[in-house]
């Protein structure tokens, strides 16, 4: 039984991040908090994101633009490193109190993001996104939604868009990934776990894949 509910969600997030090219670690993150704590259900569900990340990554590499992603990923990653460590001393309570505010705060986001994606945001503004994004994602594994709206706003196309996006998302999966190693969240004991993960987000991704041949 375990295993299933590590790979529904693994299939739904597969399928949600070939979509819209985030919302993996969201949809995951309603499921995992019930088998593992918090912090671990966070590793988890950034390591299988990963599988979805790379095939995307691979599909639109010639339209990736590092020096878009290079400062938004130092801003990002150095909050990131901060809250992961933020993560392991903060009270239970207080951790899920966070997640669902944060889990309903997406419902509005989501509302408006359409009308937000249209516009080209000020330095400062564009600087807020990155450090809530690297904060909820030292937290909750939960970066992707503004730091999408940022790099939407700079592409000149969908496949710009993806590239670029999916890129930053590869490399911050390696890197936050390696400190919460380094912080004893993710161990040997979760690789299992994330196996079933990474297959059912294969097979969403290319579910997704298949239904919409032809499209970007």
């Amino acid at each position: 039984m375990v295993w299933l509910l590590v790979f529904l969600p693994g299939l739904l997030a597969g399928l949600v991040q070939g979509l819209t090219g985030f919302g993996a670690a969201i949809v995951m993150m309603i499921f995992l908090p019930q088998l593992f704590p918090i912090a671990q259900s966070a590793a988890v569900a950034g390591v299988i994101m990963a599988a979805s990340v790379i095939t995307l990554v691979w599909r639109y590499h010639q339209h990736i633009h590092f020096r878009q992603i290079i400062v938004p990923f130092i801003v990002y990653a150095s909050v990131a490193a901060y809250s992961v460590h933020l993560g392991q001393v903060l009270d239970v309570q207080l951790l899920r109190r966070l997640l669902g505010a944060l889990l309903v705060s997406l419902a509005g986001y989501f509302s408006l993001s359409k009308r937000a994606a249209n516009q080209t945001y000020p330095w400062w503004l564009a600087g807020l996104f990155m450090i809530i994004s690297g904060f909820f994602n030292g937290l909750f594994g939960i970066g992707g939604p503004l730091m999408a709206l940022y790099f939407l706003s700079l592409a000149d196309t969908t496949a710009d868009y993806l590239g670029n996006l999916q890129t930053f998302f590869l490399i911050d999966v390696v890197y936050i990934s390696t400190v919460r190693v380094l912080n004893g969240i993710l161990t040997p004991f979760l690789l299992p776990h994330i196996m079933i993960g990474m297959v059912g987000a294969v097979i969403g991704r290319r579910w997704r894949h298949e239904s919409c041949r032809g499209y970007p």
